[in-house]
């Protein structure tokens, strides 16, 4: 194994209780530390950082400091990537519905808005992958999942939650099929030397994780790679490792 060392930060309690119980049950708390608190008050230095599903409620007046923040974390050698809700066609406003019943303060970005603070923060894009159709297809899974359990869900917070949440699933779907919305993946270094020059090492990796997971059994599963040390999550995260960290 890689000795991997994971800081997770989020300032859900509910997520921090699920997130610590999931480690555990899993062997791998004495591996990764999970943590309320806001990233802005991080302090340390990480090899490696991962944010994932967060960005969409930082709001446009606060990219820079976002930005700022990513750069005084990340080391000089270090490599992150920006998981992210987007816009295809430009910025927009946030939906009023949406703004008043699911995502309060909630605002999804587009690439236009978000690459120029990279730039400015002396951080380096290396990658930028655009996931179109794929979110669609997850948010009827949880929808199904959600209809076949919509007794239970309705028993515990009433019908007219219920009501808003199946129909914030289906617009939602709605929206990533015909209304541009797509998830972007954006890989950030601060030197252009840190990853290879094509993406085969990611399939790489992947076959080397399964292989490692097959084989590990009781084993916690952390995958190695070549090239990672550190890692850190701004929302669940990832520090001093040899190896790539599995998200719980």
């Amino acid at each position: 194994m890689c000795d991997a060392k994971v800081c997770g930060v989020t300032l859900s309690k509910e997520q921090l209780t699920i997130a610590r119980e999931r480690a555990k049950r899993r062997g791998l708390d004495k591996l990764v530390e999970f943590r309320l608190q806001d990233y802005r008050g991080v302090g340390d230095v990480f090899d490696r950082i991962v944010s994932v599903g967060m960005f969409e409620h930082v709001g446009p007046r606060r990219y820079p400091t976002f930005f700022r923040a990513v750069s005084a974390m990340l080391a000089e050698d270090g490599l992150m990537v920006l998981h992210s809700i987007g816009r295809s066609d430009g910025p927009s406003p946030t939906n009023p519905w949406i703004a008043e019943h699911i995502f309060p303060g909630g605002y999804i970005p587009a690439l236009s808005e978000v690459v120029p603070l990279i730039e400015s923060t002396g951080l380096i894009i290396t990658d930028v992958e655009i996931l179109r159709g794929h979110y669609a297809r997850t948010l009827n899974a949880w929808r199904q999942n959600f209809l076949s359990r919509r007794d239970e869900a309705e028993s515990l917070y009433g019908n007219r939650f219920c009501r808003l949440w199946e129909f914030y699933l289906a617009v939602a779907e709605a929206a990533f099929r015909y209304f541009g919305l797509v998830v972007f993946q954006i890989q950030i270094a601060k030197k252009h030397t840190q990853v290879p020059l094509t993406r085969d090492y990611i399939g790489e990796c992947e076959r080397a994780l399964r292989i490692r997971e097959l084989s590990s059994h009781s084993t916690p599963h952390v995958a190695a790679s070549a090239f990672a040390r550190r890692a850190s999550l701004s929302n669940l995260g990832a520090q001093d490792s040899c190896g790539t960290v599995e998200v719980l």
